[in-house]
């Protein structure tokens, strides 16, 4: 392949953080550049680049950090709630011929697409509202350390706009790039969506069938194993050390029988020679797991333990499974959707700005809990759990 040199006016503006204007422009230009010599047409760059604007909301997203450190059951409390089960099972059922193809072409379970989806979208409800192009060229030219990443990103995105996958005005997502029903970012999808509806267009924001395809490659591709589960719920014996936890610690699954571990109900682990895991999000107070290559695969796509679990919990239910076994290590419970949303009205009946109850939780919720909290003598931590929800219902 024949090596691209660039000008060392665009070297330059690709290496150094524009401070105004012009210098933004100056950056997009070289990246134009980068993308004219990687045959994106002049069009295209001129009709996406010309005369565009930094959004500086996107550095403030990029840069903002959460006020307190999200404890894994409020995660899956509210992404694994019954409202995205119920969801979910209709989505089963209503793509049941789509996702059936997928199964045969891709070997991954049907349940676990749809999950993915549940997870990144809400099934298409939240694909994002942010420009593509204009995000990810402010993070090409404002995002420090990561700017070459973003650069990559924003080409890919010219690439997908000159192949005519994606209608260009529906290229809204997230602030960090990733589009559609299964939030792909743009390079992902140029090595991985696929046209799962046959219209010879890989079409991830409006066609659902596309969607689910694209997604069942990917975790095809990262290294799903057909006809074989995540993984469980497991029980641990007395005096486990919880040091042989973790995702990259795998052990025959013969061995961990050996030490004491069983299925949640008692039950013998059955799989002899087959590769496991235990997983401790909680520590080991907290629900056990014994995870399979499939729970990697789901990991991969987006780099969290706490996010696969999500997934593969929600897959399960979604097939009817039951809530974990074990109580999550905790007196404060995490809500689900439908109770944040509660929780938000009765702080608003209270008189508290906490805008449209919504199920978000921002700094208007935050700082409104932690008033409660303090008037009601709990502990103030803006935690919005069961603890705080229960004492509004009290009155």
């Amino acid at each position: 392949m024949k090596k691209t040199v660039l000008p060392a006016l665009a070297l330059l503006a690709l290496s150094a953080l524009p401070a105004t204007a012009a210098s933004f422009q100056q950056c997009l230009s070289a990246i134009g550049a980068r993308a004219g010599a990687a045959g994106v047409s002049s069009s295209v760059i001129s009709r996406q680049l010309g005369g565009l604007q930094p959004d500086m909301t996107v550095i403030d997203a990029m840069n903002k950090q959460p006020e307190f450190k999200t404890p894994i059951w409020d995660y899956m409390a509210s992404l694994v709630d019954a409202q995205r089960v119920a969801d979910g099972k209709q989505m089963l059922a209503r793509y049941g011929s789509v996702l059936s193809g997928v199964q045969r072409r891709y070997g991954v379970d049907p349940a676990v697409v749809v999950a993915v989806w549940g997870v990144e979208s809400n099934y298409g409800e939240s694909k994002g509202t942010r420009p593509l192009v204009q995000s990810l060229a402010t993070l090409s030219c404002y995002a420090g350390r990561r700017q070459a990443y973003f650069q990559g990103e924003l080409i890919a995105t010219l690439k997908i706009i000159q192949r005519g996958d994606v209608n260009p005005d529906h290229l809204v997502g997230s602030w960090a790039g990733a589009f559609g029903n299964t939030q792909f970012m743009p390079s992902t999808f140029l090595r991985l969506a696929v046209d799962g509806d046959g219209d010879g267009r890989r079409d991830v924001v409006d066609s659902v069938p596309d969607a689910l395809a694209s997604t069942a490659n990917y975790l095809a591709r990262s290294g799903w194993t057909a006809g074989t589960r995540w993984g469980y719920e497991v029980r641990l014996p007395p005096g486990f050390k919880a040091g042989l936890a973790g995702r990259t610690k795998k052990r025959p699954l013969g061995a961990w029988a050996a030490m004491g571990v069983t299925r949640i109900d008692g039950a013998p682990l059955q799989g002899g020679n087959a590769r496991a895991a235990i997983l401790l999000p909680a520590g080991p107070q907290g629900p056990a797991f014994v995870v399979f290559r499939n729970f990697d695969a789901i990991y991969s796509y987006n780099a969290a333990e706490s996010y696969a679990l999500a997934i593969a919990h929600l897959s399960d239910r979604i097939r009817g499974g039951s809530p974990f076994a074990t109580p999550w290590p905790t007196d404060d419970p995490g809500l689900s959707r439908a109770q944040r949303k509660e929780l938000q009205a009765l702080l608003a009946r209270k008189g508290y700005d906490v805008g449209t109850p919504d199920g978000s939780i921002g700094n208007k919720t935050i700082q409104a809990i932690r008033d409660v909290q303090r008037r009601l003598g709990l502990p103030v931590t803006g935690h919005p759990g069961l603890q705080v929800l229960t004492a509004l219902k009290r009155g």
